[in-house]
């Protein structure tokens, strides 16, 4: 055991006092610049490079355009470092190759890298052009621009020349696009500017659009702030042209920051509420409700210096914060009253409270370090995704123990005073203690019994699991979605135009394969698109929650594809899934369309729809009958929506490749109803009874990455557990304690699994960051019950009154801190706000858990640490009726 007197760290603060505080102030201080500088944004940026090989050579059908051209450019670049995936789209005459590299690959470097292997690569007669770009160069902002007095290439012409020049200027803008005039144009012009072969339609009239591309590394909201007032002063310069908003992010990023943040600001209020019934004196309440903004502003510092955002995940951080630095403070405060309550004065109270408790909450809180940082340290695109989120809370935690055992312990010395010592035998009793004392007694008596209880409470909880939704993400109600459709190309055609993304940082006139396409046929495909999507604006705009449709007809370069984005009003009846269903059962049905109604992505990362799964062989007669055949199933299931296949069309005018495989893929929408995870299932089973010999299943998208965060949260929370378990190791210096500890962290499964079943919430990313956070409150609460009934069995009393007089010490800390978690994730529990479908399976989850593992570990873990210590050490004390 370590000497407790050598690491009482309150006692150095309580002797310079003037120094903490003038510490803390100075904290306070910075935290508050700190967090004027940080910027809001719906999920943390996250580095997707992507380089595009594209190559043109004259063939007479697909396969020959395979053989000689794809094949050859994918074994060249196949060992390219840092590739996470290949994917490559053959056409005839044309060959697009995609590499998706890893998060942490630099992008130029990279290309360079493609370039060389290609300028190695002997392809006569062929035309290749290397695209680097990243995915997180979205769009920011669209604009319409319309007047009832000039035809639409006069505005175009005042778009090009007079006002994007001056948007492209801005900070934070990678380039602006100019939407709705089917004849290119080049621009002479030293600014990121393009003018796209699109056609547009607003609200079903023709349009002027212009889209602003952010930078990679550049804030949506900030971008969209300044592309606003930008937008503000040529509204005054052209007061006869109107600019009118067709589409941005930032209006739900703002919603559901906002909402984030009043949650948050509940859940500290709540919190705080709770103590005062609990400790029964003001001054004692005010002492824990200060540890709060102060650990929270010296979080701030460590966010603005990581270049942190305030965006979901770090804002969940900070809510879990709370019950953390709640629960330091308690247990210093509580710890420091019970001793004021035995006669000792303020500073003997503060030194006497902290040397017994000071290393048991240092250790406990650092345990939830360990917990949390292994997420903030993973690897890959989920690291990245997630660090922001483990290092947030494992700053809020360092903080709140800082706080407690330097700030609070001073504030008690100058604030409390009690007017009458207490007896100690008379202390913490009462109804509740005595029925605890009198179920633990029962408990210790009872082993067996209570083992088993413990195990089918595990066991329960195992079997709710796959009652419970399984998604990455809930969906969410954004108030916004968008249609995306396909038009039949013309069956002559040598050339299907798949231009590049709408990211990439060339212009798409600048594509030498563009030039040569014959404008007419393009035109045709454009009009015939834009002729769809009239026929689909018809049935939205008679819709009463639809307050704007936003069309383009030409999307990433492709003259067939439309996408039709759908703003419903503010004060709608309708959920947003409940009005996609609605849409879905009104469009027309069009010969040869192909008409999707889906949710706005999180990240644009490609056209990746709620449910993808691909079908990988060679022989394409066998592949087209089995992904026929799999389609077909797919499309008999209740939840699955706008099924399509792609890869495999008939004539064969598209062969895909995935890794060098040839592939075909089954993409569809699920309603809010079906989970990823039981589409997944039912999608297995169906390629088990339907694929031929030789045809491969596997899974993309959002069914992709669900699988891949729960294999490596699966293998973070291992290291987690590992790393709690070597850091409780160091105070009791054996394996007792941190066995005992680490057998009751499952009793947080069954009220977990089962708080998620009642209210249907899903079981994914945001809820999986719920239980990690309940491992380290649980671990918390053993620890305080392990160490003091240590502490009292080295003055000489039994091991039985020791764990009897220890849980009813402890039991007022564990329960106000409890309770105090419960009602501070109450707010974001209860689904309110922009953005709740996020938040809501986290808490709810947490309250769940926390019920179920608060009461049984009040039990259990004494039990445990009976059982082990009689199994290690031998059978020091035998309970009087023991089983």
């Amino acid at each position: 055991m370590f000497d407790r007197s050598r690491f009482n760290l309150s006692r150095l603060a309580i002797e310079y006092s003037s120094v903490t505080i003038c510490f803390w102030l100075a904290i306070a201080i910075a935290g508050i610049f700190a967090f004027s500088s940080l910027k809001y944004s719906l999920f943390p940026a996250v580095n997707f490079p992507v380089v595009v090989i594209r190559a043109e050579a004259e063939a007479t059908s697909v396969l020959e355009m395979e053989a000689r051209v794809t094949k050859p450019l994918e074994n060249s670049v196949a060992d390219i470092d840092g590739l996470a995936q290949l994917f490559s789209a053959t056409y005839s005459g044309q060959t697009v190759v995609s590499l998706l590299l890893d998060t942490n690959i630099d992008i130029k470097n990279a290309t360079a890298e493609v370039e060389t292997r290609l300028a190695e690569l002997s392809l006569s007669d062929t035309e290749i052009e290397v695209i680097p770009f990243n995915l997180n160069e979205t769009s920011a902002i669209s604009y319409v621009v319309t007047d009832d007095n000039n035809s639409l290439e006069e505005l175009n012409n005042l778009a090009t020349n007079k006002i994007v020049p001056t948007i492209a200027r801005l900070p934070g803008v990678q380039r602006v696009d100019v939407l709705g005039i089917d004849d290119r144009q080049d621009i002479n012009s030293d600014i990121p500017t393009a003018n796209s072969n699109t056609l547009i339609h607003f609200n079903g009239a023709k349009a002027i659009a212009f889209q602003v591309i952010k930078q990679s590394d550049a804030n949506t909201l900030e971008v969209v702030r300044s592309v606003e007032q930008q937008v503000a002063q040529l509204k005054e310069d052209f007061p006869d042209i109107q600019l009118v908003l067709a589409e941005t992010p930032a209006g739900y990023i703002r919603e559901a920051t906002k909402a984030t943040i009043e949650a948050l600001l509940g859940a500290v209020a709540l919190a705080i509420l709770v103590i005062f019934p609990f400790l029964n004196n003001f001054k004692a309440t005010l002492i824990t409700a200060i540890a709060i903004p102060i650990s929270l502003l010296g979080t701030f510092i460590v966010m603005a210096a990581a270049g942190f955002n305030l965006e979901t995940l770090t804002l969940l951080a900070l809510a879990l914060a709370i019950g953390i630095i709640v629960d330091d403070a308690i247990v210093e405060v509580e710890n420091i009253m019970r001793h004021l309550e035995e006669g000792k004065s303020p500073r003997e109270a503060a030194l006497s409270a902290t040397r017994e408790i000071g290393l048991t909450a240092s250790i406990s809180t650092l345990t939830i370090v360990a917990v949390f940082l292994p997420i903030g340290l993973m690897g890959g695109t989920l690291g990245q995704f997630f660090r922001p989120f483990g290092l947030t809370i494992s700053a809020a935690v360092l903080t709140s123990l800082l706080a407690a055992r330097t700030l609070s312990p001073i504030l008690a010395v100058y604030w409390l005073r009690v007017k009458q010592a207490k007896p100690r035998e008379n202390q913490r009793l009462g109804f509740a203690g005595n029925s605890y004392h009198n179920l633990l007694q029962w408990a210790l008596n009872h082993r067996k019994t209570v083992i088993g209880i413990s195990i089918g409470s595990f066991i329960a909880g195992i079997a709710l699991i796959p009652l419970i939704p399984q998604g990455f993400v809930p969906q969410l109600d954004r108030g916004e979605f968008k249609i995306v459709y396909t038009t039949p190309l013309p069956k002559i055609a040598k050339r299907n135009n798949s231009a590049a993304p709408s990211q990439t940082k060339e212009s798409p006139s600048n594509f030498s394969w563009l030039k040569n396409i014959a404008r007419s046929p393009e035109k045709i495909l454009l009009r015939k698109t834009i002729a769809v999507a009239q026929q689909i604006e018809e049935i939205l705009l008679t819709h009463p929650d639809i307050e704007s449709a936003y069309t383009i007809a030409g999307i990433r370069g492709e003259p067939n594809k439309g996408q039709i984005y759908i703003k419903l009003k503010r004060d709608r009846t309708l959920t947003t899934a409940q009005v996609q269903n609605q849409i879905r059962q009104k469009l027309p049905k069009i010969s040869q369309v192909i008409i999707s109604v889906e949710d706005i992505p999180f990240v644009e990362t490609g056209e990746d729809p709620s449910f993808k799964v691909s079908l990988e062989g060679e022989d394409l007669d066998q592949l087209r009958k089995s992904a026929i055949a799999f389609k077909a199933e797919i499309e008999q299931l209740r939840g699955f929506e706008d099924v399509r296949l792609d890869g495999v069309d008939e004539p064969l005018n598209k062969i895909i490749h995935l890794d060098r495989q040839r592939v075909a893929y089954i993409n569809a929408n699920l309603t809010p109803e079906r989970g990823i995870g039981d589409a997944t299932e039912q999608a297995k089973a169906i390629a088990n009874k339907t694929l031929s010999p030789g045809i491969r299943f596997d899974l993309e998208g959002d069914s992709a990455r669900s699988k891949k965060i729960l294999g490596e949260f699966a293998i973070t929370l291992a290291l987690a557990v590992i790393c709690m378990l070597i850091v409780l190791y160091l105070p009791f210096q054996r394996w007792l304690e941190p066995l005992t500890i680490g057998l009751s962290l499952p009793l947080s499964i069954v009220g977990a699994m089962l708080a998620l079943l009642i209210t249907q919430s899903d079981f994914g990313m945001i809820s999986l960051i719920g239980l990690i956070f309940l491992l380290g409150l649980l671990d918390k609460n053993a620890i305080l019950l392990l160490d003091y009934a240590n502490q009292l069995r080295s003055s000489g009393m039994s091991r039985t009154q020791a764990i009897l007089q220890t849980g009813v010490l402890r039991l007022r800390p564990i329960v106000m801190t409890t309770f105090s978690t419960i009602l501070g994730m109450l707010p974001i529990a209860m689904g309110w706000g922009a953005g709740s479908e996020l938040r809501q399976p986290m808490a709810v989850g947490i309250i769940g858990g926390l019920i179920t593992s608060s009461l049984l570990s009040l039990i259990v873990v004494p039990v445990i640490y009976t059982i082990l210590e009689d199994w290690m050490i031998g059978d020091r004390e035998t309970p009087s009726h023991s089983e």
